[in-house]
């Protein structure tokens, strides 16, 4: 299992396979990089594909530092970037959702020179006020939860409470098709489930990354200032935390953005929708680079 040379003392474990366009893949929490198991052999025959573990998770250094200097938007960016540095890979495309979906957002952002487009799944700016109504405060507690020692106390280094806690997540989230088999469930506890594993994994809620703290300080750029990277944005039908109604505002914060609609799929798309992940991918490899 190859790793990246450091960024601020951080390696990062990444696969690699393929030859093409190259193709960066960042997962969510709670996962890590196998999350992109079914959509890597439908990207390699015509792609470069790299997933990568993030800061904190799976094989990837975990330090015990301040969250916001270690684990926020902006410093998880600057791992990918050095990533793609190290590994030759110019302008790849980024490929994420959930927190992956943040990240690949903040290398765009910050790294415009070394993203070729986007492809992502919520969440995405725009979520606003309506992040704090009763109805998705009753999904979100958990942000709140990762901010208490109390979340280390119950759970970090507590093996079957970290399975309790992510079973919860990877069933609710899902789509009513989709079941998390207990072998994925065996991988999750093996990556999250040691001292200090946890506790790493929810840094990046504790840097002030997660959707409430970034809803509460939103605010629509000018149009100037928009995400100009192009993006593809994959909207499924059945994410608990983000429902469809929340796409409306796309364009005040993308120049460029697809929304595509994903029936029949849940919060977890490259393990529900696969193949409509892996089609998007490959439809921004084909398109030229921008001038």
């Amino acid at each position: 299992m190859p790793r990246s040379a450091e960024v601020d003392g951080f390696r990062l474990a990444y696969d690699r396979t393929g030859s093409g366009p190259p193709v960066v893949l960042l997962h969510g929490w709670p996962g890590d990089r196998t999350d992109f198991r079914h959509v890597v052999p439908r990207l390699a025959t015509s792609a470069e594909v790299v997933a990568a573990d993030l800061r904190g998770f799976g094989e990837s250094d975990k330090h015990d530092r301040p969250p916001a200097d270690a684990y926020s938007a902006a410093a998880q960016a600057r791992s990918v970037a050095g990533l793609i540095d190290e590994l030759g890979l110019g302008r790849p495309v980024l490929a994420g959702y959930d927190i992956g979906s943040r990240i690949a957002q903040a290398v765009a952002r910050i790294f415009p020179e070394r993203t070729r487009a986007l492809v992502i799944a919520p969440p995405v700016p725009g979520a606003g006020s309506r992040v704090f109504g009763a109805e998705a405060q009753q999904e979100f507690w958990y942000q709140a939860f990762h901010q208490l020692d109390l979340a280390v106390q119950l759970i970090d280094g507590r093996p079957d409470a970290v399975r309790a806690y992510l079973r919860h997540f990877w069933s609710h989230w899902s789509g009513p098709s989709y079941v998390p088999a207990e072998t994925d469930l065996d991988h999750l506890v093996g990556g999250y489930g040691s001292p200090g594993a946890f506790t790493a994994s929810i840094g990046w809620y504790r840097a002030g990354s997660g959707t409430v703290a970034t809803s509460a300080a939103e605010q629509a750029p000018a149009c100037g200032d928009r995400l100009a990277v192009p993006a593809t944005v994959l909207w499924p039908e059945h994410d608990p935390l983000f429902p469809r109604s929340w796409s409306d505002r796309l364009a005040e914060f993308f120049s460029h953005a697809e929304l595509r609609a994903v029936d029949g799929a849940g919060h977890f798309m490259p393990l529900e929708a696969p193949s409509a992940f892996a089609a998007a991918i490959l439809e921004r490899c084909q398109e030229g680079e921008r001038p």
